[in-house]
C-alpha cells in the first residue's frame, strides 16, 4: 500500500512553475552541459555533442542564446540542407538530396571565409554514419572537415549513430548528454502536473528514479500526457497508478517489465535470497521510506552496482536477475556476450555503449550480461583480435560512470566464475560474487512442489520424495552435469503432456522415471540368463549396502534400464552430512561398489563387462582418498598438488608409486570385505536376485519388508 512521501525530501507544489517551456526545461536539465559547450566554443574549440535527435535542435538553440547574450564576435552558420529561398518565398535551384545540398553548403563555408564563424551541423551522424565502408558523403566530409584547420565547429550526433572516427578526431572537444540531473526535476514539471502525483507536496527522490534517463525534452511529453489525469485528492497518498503510468511510458519497447516474485516464483535457495534481500532489495526499500536526503545520499552510495551469479547450466541464475528487477519495479535487458561481438573494429565498444545507454534511458533498470565470461575473460588470455581486451575496458568505463542516484544495477551470469578479469571482480563494480549452485535435497524438494502447484499435477509426498532421490545424482554421467530447475521444470511439463495425452490423474514411479528420461534409448531385449546376470550383479551391490553400516542404504532397485540407458541400478538415500565424508565412509562406498562384480564371481565364477563403470567409479574414489585428501597412513597428507588451472603438478616417482600402492591396497581390501560379506549371506544373496526377477522393480517399502524378514 502507497503512502504519503515524507516531508523532508519533498517540495511544496505552490513551489512548482505553472507554465514549463520545452526550451526552459532543457535550460535547467542541460545547464552543465550547456555551458561546457559554451565556454568550448568561445575559446575557438569544436566540440562534438552526443545526444537524443529530439534534443539537438534546443540545445543548438540554447547555446545561441548564451553566446549572444555573452556578446560573442562569432556568428553561427547552420549547415542543415535546407534549399534557399526567393525572394517570393520559393525555393531556388534545382531539386537535388538535402544530403547534396548539406555537403554543399559545408563545401562553401569551409572554403569561404570561416573567420568569426562557428559552423553548426546538426545532423553530422546522418551525413556521415557508415557500419562497413564508407559513404561517398562521409569520405567527402572527411576531406571538408580536415581542409581548414581554422574552423570551429559544433556538431551534433545521435548515440545510436556512429561516426568514422577520423571525423570524430577533428572535434578536440566532446560531450555526452544521457538523462536529467536530480535537482533540475521540479524546474521540469509544472504545479498542475505535480498535483496528479499528489495534491499537496512533490517528491523529486520518488519520481526521478523513473525518469533519470530521459532527455528533458521526453521528459516534458511524459509530463504533459501526467497533466490529462486527474488532480490527485488532498490527503491522500500518491496514486500507484500514476508511477505505473510514467513506468510504463519510460520502460521502453524492447525493454522487459518483469514480474518474478523472489519468494513466491522461485524455489529453494534461501542463502540467496536472502543475501539478496539484506544487500540490495532492502536497501532500496529503505530507500524509498527515507525522510532525509543526507540518508538517502548514503545509501545510493552503498548500493551494490553490479552481482555476478555463478553455477552450472540452468540453476535461474537469469531468474535471480529478473526477480530482483521486479522487486524494485524495473525493467530489464538480457544481453548475450557473444551477440555484442563484432569483427568490425570499435563497433563491439559501440555495442556495448549503446546498452548501457538503453539502460539509463529506461531506469531504474537491470542490465543482465549472460555469459559474461564471453567477452569479459581475464585479459591476457584472449587468443582472437582481442576485441575482449577493449570490451573489458568499456565495461569498466560504463560502470564507473554512473551518476550515484541512477538506478542502474548490473547483473553478470557465467558458468566459469574463474574466467572472469579480475578487474571486474573486485568491489566497486561486481560488488557480490554470488553462487547458484545445483539444488540440493531440500532445493530440489521446494522446486518439486512449486512446480506440483503450478501445472495442478497434485503429485503424493512420495511422489515428490521419488523425484528427489532420483534427481541426486547427475542428469549425465559424462559430463558430470548435475539436475537443476531446468531438469525438474522439464519433468513436470512431460507429465502434465503425458496427464493430457492420457487423462489420467494418478502417476506411477515408472512414469516419474519415464519423464526424467530426457535422451531416447534403443529398447533393448534381455535373455532369461542375460537378466539374471543384471539381477545378480545389482542385488550384490544393494545387499552390501544394507550390511555395511556407514553406508547409505539402497531405496530403490531396478534391472531396468535407467535413465542413461543402464541395465540395472540402485538407487541409495542421500547422506545426511555429505560435506564431512570421513574415510570409513568413502571406503563402505568403495565395498558397495565393489560388491557386484564380488557377486558375479561367487555366483557364476567370473565377471561380466557390466562392471566397467564400477570398477572405475571405484578406483578414482581410493585414489582421491590417498593422493587428494591424505587419507591412507603410508603415503600420508603428501598429496598431489595441482597448478592454477587446475592441472596436476609432476611428483616424484617414488612418491607416485607410493600413491598407486596405496589405492591397489583399499580396492584390494574392500574386495575381500565384500566377498565375506556376501559369502556369510549367500542364502541372502539369492533371495533378493529371486525378488528383483519376480518383480523387476523393488520399491524403498519392498526393500525395508526384505530386511525385516531377513534379520
Amino acid at each position: 500500500m502507497s503512502t504519503a512521501p515524507p516531508q523532508d525530501r519533498t517540495i511544496p507544489i505552490e513551489d512548482l512553475a505553472e507554465v514549463v517551456r520545452t526550451e526552459d526545461a532543457v535550460e535547467a536539465a542541460c545547464a552543465d552541459d550547456l555551458a561546457f559547450v559554451e565556454e568550448r566554443l568561445a575559446r575557438g574549440m569544436s566540440v562534438l555533442v552526443e545526444c537524443d535527435k529530439e534534443l539537438a535542435l534546443y540545445l543548438y538553440l540554447s547555446v545561441r542564446s548564451r553566446l549572444k547574450r555573452r556578446k560573442h564576435p562569432h556568428k553561427l552558420v547552420v549547415i542543415d540542407g535546407r534549399p534557399p529561398v526567393t525572394e517570393e518565398g520559393e525555393d531556388a535551384g534545382p531539386p537535388s538530396s538535402t544530403l547534396s545540398r548539406m555537403l554543399h553548403q559545408l563545401t562553401d563555408a569551409i572554403r569561404g571565409s570561416v573567420h568569426r564563424s562557428i559552423l553548426v551541423l546538426q545532423h553530422l551522424d546522418v551525413l556521415t554514419t557508415t557500419h562497413t565502408a564508407l559513404t561517398m558523403e562521409a569520405r567527402e566530409v572527411i576531406l571538408l572537415l580536415h581542409e581548414n584547420p581554422d574552423v570551429v565547429l559544433l556538431a551534433f550526433k545521435d548515440p545510436s549513430f556512429p561516426i568514422p572516427q577520423v571525423i570524430e578526431q577533428v572535434f578536440s572537444a566532446r560531450r555526452e548528454i544521457v538523462g536529467i540531473p536530480r535537482d533540475a526535476l521540479p524546474k521540469l514539471i509544472t504545479r498542475r502536473e505535480a498535483q496528479c502525483i499528489h495534491a499537496d507536496r512533490f517528491d523529486p527522490y520518488g519520481l526521478y528514479r523513473y525518469v533519470s534517463g530521459l532527455n528533458p525534452v521526453r521528459c516534458r511529453r511524459v509530463f504533459e500526457a501526467l497533466g490529462l489525469r486527474r488532480i490527485a485528492l488532498p490527503g491522500r497518498p500518491p496514486n500507484p497508478a500514476v508511477y505505473q503510468e510514467i513506468r510504463n511510458e519510460t520502460a521502453g519497447g524492447d525493454m522487459e517489465l518483469p514480474s518474478v516474485d523472489l519468494t513466491g516464483d522461485i524455489a529453494g535457495y534461501d542463502l540467496v535470497k536472502e543475501r539478496l534481500s539484506d544487500e540490495l532489495i532492502t536497501l532500496i526499500q529503505r530507500w524509498d521510506a527515507s525522510s532525509a536526503p543526507e540518508q538517502m545520499a548514503t545509501i545510493e552510495s552503498l548500493l551494490p552496482r553490479g552481482v555476478i551469479f555463478h553455477g552450472p547450466p540452468g540453476t535461474g541464475k537469469t531468474l535471480f536477475a529478473k526477480a530482483i528487477a521486479t522487486a524494485i519495479n524495473a525493467t530489464v535487458l538480457i544481453v548475450s556476450g557473444p551477440e555484442l561481438k563484432s569483427k568490425w573494429v570499435g563497433e563491439s565498444e559501440a555495442n556495448l555503449r549503446a546498452v548501457f545507454r538503453k539502460a539509463r534511458r529506461a531506469a531504474p533498470s537491470v542490465i543482465v550480461f549472460d555469459e559474461l565470461d564471453a567477452f569479459a575473460s581475464a585479459r591476457g588470455t584472449y587468443s582472437g583480435s582481442g576485441v575482449e581486451h577493449s570490451m573489458v575496458n568499456q565495461l569498466l568505463t560504463e560502470m564507473d560512470g554512473f551518476r550515484s542516484n541512477e538506478m542502474v544495477f548490473v547483473v553478470g551470469t557465467t558458468n566459469f566464475l574463474e574466467s572472469v578479469d579480475a578487474a571486474l571482480l573486485r568491489p566497486g563494480r561486481f560488488e557480490f560474487l554470488i553462487e547458484v549452485p545445483a539444488p540440493d535435497e531440500t532445493d530440489r524438494e521446494a522446486i518439486a512442489r512449486l512446480y506440483d502447484a503450478k501445472f495442478g499435477l497434485k503429485l503424493p509426498d512420495a511422489a515428490i520424495s521419488h523425484i528427489v532421490r532420483r534427481t541426486g545424482a547427475a542428469a549425465d554421467p559424462q559430463t558430470g552435469q548435475p539436475f537443476t530447475g531446468d531438469h525438474l521444470n522439464a519433468l513436470f511439463r512431460a507429465l502434465m503432456r503425458l496427464k493430457l495425452r492420457t487423462d489420467r490423474s494418478e502417476f506411477t514411479l515408472g512414469d516419474i522415471d519415464q519423464a526424467l528420461q530426457r535422451r531416447t534409448h534403443r529398447e533393448i531385449v534381455l535373455s532369461d540368463a542375460e537378466e539374471r546376470v543384471i539381477a545378480v550383479h545389482e542385488a550384490g551391490h544393494a545387499l552390501v549396502a544394507m550390511l555395511l553400516p556407514e553406508a547409505t542404504p539402497p531405496e530403490r532397485i531396478a534391472i531396468v534400464q535407467d535413465l542413461q540407458g543402464a541395465l540395472g541400478y540402485v538407487l541409495r538415500a542421500a547422506r545426511t552430512r555429505p560435506y564431512a565424508l570421513t574415510g570409513s565412509e568413502m571406503r563402505a562406498d568403495i565395498c558397495v561398489g565393489l560388491g557386484g562384480t564380488v557377486a558375479e564371481r561367487m555366483v557364476f565364477g567370473e565377471a561380466s563387462v557390466g562392471a566397467f563403470s564400477d570398477l572405475q567409479n571405484c578406483g578414482r574414489l581410493a585414489r582421491a582418498m590417498v593422493a587428494e585428501f591424505g587419507m591412507d597412513p603410508d603415503v600420508g597428507p603428501h598429496v598431489q598438488l595441482v597448478d592454477a588451472s587446475g592441472r596436476p603438478e609432476p611428483m616424484h616417482d617414488r612418491h607416485s608409486e607410493a600413491i598407486d600402492r596405496a589405492v591397489e591396497r583399499i580396492l584390494s581390501e574392500e574386495m575381500e570385505r565384500a566377498t565375506t560379506l556376501l559369502s556369510d549371506n549367500e542364502a541372502l544373496h539369492s533371495a533378493l536376485v529371486q525378488l528383483l526377477l519376480e518383480h523387476k522393480v523393488l520399491t524403498g517399502e519392498q526393500i525395508t519388508t526384505f530386511r525385516q524378514e531377513g534379520t
